[in-house]
């Protein structure tokens, strides 16, 4: 069965319309940050989907890079996520004014 392109692009428009309303509505850091990973795999989607349609392994290959950048931004959070829980407990976005020098 083959799936049409434009459900592969409005489910990852979904995707990316729920992580943008997770991410705006939320002041909750870890919950923004796995907000912004379903973008990431959103559009990740929607790069396998025009590769698969395309039959051109580039979009996969940038898939693969997005994966990488997304995995360096969740160690970098959960760096700061750390570090703002050494000073106050709880993981607001206000609080990161705190970890200025």
């Amino acid at each position: 069965m083959i799936v049409p392109m434009s459900v592969v692009l409005g489910l990852s428009a979904v995707l990316f319309g729920i992580g943008l309303f997770g991410f705006l509505a939320r002041r909750n850091i870890i919950l923004m940050f796995v907000s912004i990973e379903v973008m990431l795999n959103a559009v990740n989607l929607s790069l396998a989907g025009f590769s698969w349609h395309l039959g051109d392994p580039r979009g996969q290959i940038l898939a693969l890079f997005v994966i990488a950048v997304a995995a360096a931004e969740a160690g970098i959070g959960l760096g700061l996520v750390i570090a703002l829980n050494r000073n106050k407990p709880g993981a607001g976005v206000a609080d990161l004014t705190q970890l200025k020098w």
